[in-house]
């Protein structure tokens, strides 16, 4: 299939199927109304009040609220210098790419939360840990939200497999993905914003393989600098200097 043809099948699953805008629904759906019109067509939406009765809603927007119900637990604090974890990052100066994954330390919870607030442009904390992270780091705040939301459970025939918390500023990027199941995203505090491609739009991606490397970060000069080095199989590539 040519570029023509891949262009001219884009626009048209547009104009037919998915429409030019997201839809914006004022409450949640029925099951057979969310089931039919967007799960089977793979067509994202955005529903209202749909979780005001989360206690989390309330009690999330004082972080000592967290600091204090989370302050015997461990979690995962993953650190960039740019904000942008598992994405595409330049080997050096030239034009050699590689797969770049965050450094990831598991500290106080209170530790870890002053460090995402803390973030700067050459450091950028962010709390999240795919496979469940909810139901495990952060067990001891679960009971602030459902465990599922029901009118989806009952359209998708199941129970979350997985439930994950993300904590982060506007420095957090995420890179373009592709998850090989349905999503359910609820903010709770602050704002997310999305970019979404459909299938039709895969030649869009520049899809190749990428060597796989991970940033490790070292704290010197008694917490005055601290540098960022991106590593290769374990080969020293790329460093980052900030002051802290």
């Amino acid at each position: 299939m040519g570029k023509k043809e891949i262009e001219n099948l884009w626009r048209e699953v547009r104009e037919l199927s998915l429409g030019t805008e997201t839809d914006r629904l004022p409450s949640p759906p029925s099951p057979l109304h969310f089931l039919r019109d967007y799960i089977s067509q793979s067509k994202p939406c955005v529903i209202s009040n749909a979780i005001p009765h989360w206690p989390a809603l309330k009690l999330w927007s004082d972080p000592s609220y967290l600091s204090e119900a989370l302050s015997n637990d461990s979690v995962s604090l993953h650190l960039t210098p740019n904000g942008r974890a598992d994405a595409v990052t330049p080997i050096s100066t030239g034009e050699d790419l590689c797969f770049a994954s965050s450094h990831v330390e598991n500290l106080p919870f209170p530790e870890a939360l002053h460090a995402v607030r803390g973030s700067s442009s050459s450091k950028v904390g962010y709390l999240q840990q795919q496979n469940d992270c909810f139901r495990t780091e952060y067990s001891n705040v679960a009971s602030d939200c459902d465990g599922d939301v029901p009118w989806a459970t009952e359209a998708l025939g199941c129970s979350p497999e997985a439930v994950n918390l993300w904590i982060g500023t506007d420095l957090s990027v995420t890179s373009f993905h592709k998850d090989h199941y349905e999503n359910l995203y609820a903010v709770v505090s602050g704002e997310k914003h999305f970019l979404l491609l459909p299938p039709t739009d895969v030649h869009r991606l520049y899809v190749q393989r990428y060597p796989a490397a991970n940033y490790r970060y070292d704290r010197v000069c008694e917490n005055i600098l601290s540098i960022f080095v991106l590593r290769l199989e374990d080969r020293d590539i790329r460093k980052f200097e900030s002051f802290v």
